[in-house]
């Protein structure tokens, strides 16, 4: 069963609508007990950063999810989900992220572009792939749909698993250990999105 994270943010019905199509259990829920029975779960998240540190602290649900991460849990952070896993963002001045992954979320600058970057741009992955490694049986460059104007910024550029150019090079993706997110939103990219979370899907805990 696939737990996403329902803190009052994030476009959940179309990532439940994703792993639906894909045939999983999938149930978007607030509830501590869903949560920790989960097998693996799904932290989205869009707006601002503050604004989704905020609501997820209301909702009492951190120490369950930094409980389920420290078990092992396989974890899946979308867009801000993937941001709020480090430990700040220039967008939120002295908001701390959940520090799962240290590094810092910083404002695009991409000269000369339009900010955010939004639409379809290619991934370029990085390798070695790790072993639950979610762009596994994708082509060259596969194609995902983006809507940010801060990325992260890992101080071990090593948990970097893949990037996308836009003016500047810009992380796109992101694993540490039993922990994996995408700045991109896999479940708005077609099939590519579709491959990537049948990948979690089947990905050994």
């Amino acid at each position: 069963m696939i737990a996403v994270i329902d803190y009052g943010v994030g476009n959940l019905f179309s990532v439940e609508k994703a792993f639906a199509a894909l045939g999983a259990d999938v149930r978007v829920t607030s509830d501590e007990a869903v949560i920790r029975a989960a097998d693996k779960i799904v932290l989205p998240g869009v707006g601002a950063f503050g604004d989704c540190m905020k609501n997820l602290e209301a909702s009492g649900l951190i120490p369950v999810l930094l409980d389920c991460v420290a078990a092992g849990k396989p974890l899946l952070g979308i867009c801000v989900g993937l941001q709020i896993l480090f430990d700040g963002s220039e967008e939120s001045p002295g908001v701390r992220g959940l520090g799962l992954i240290p590094g810092l979320v910083k404002k695009i600058q991409a000269p000369g572009l339009k900010v955010p970057h939004m639409g379809w741009n290619s991934l370029a992955i990085r390798e070695p792939r790790q072993k639950a490694d979610l762009f596994a049986g994708l082509g060259e460059k596969p194609y995902v749909y983006f809507v940010h104007s801060y990325h992260a910024v890992p101080e071990d550029p090593a948990v970097i698993t893949s990037v996308t150019e836009y003016g500047e090079q810009l992380t796109a993706s992101v694993a540490k250990g039993n922990v994996q997110a995408t700045q991109f939103h896999p479940e708005k990219s077609g099939d590519v999105g579709l491959h990537i979370l049948k990948n979690f899907i089947e990905a050994e805990a």
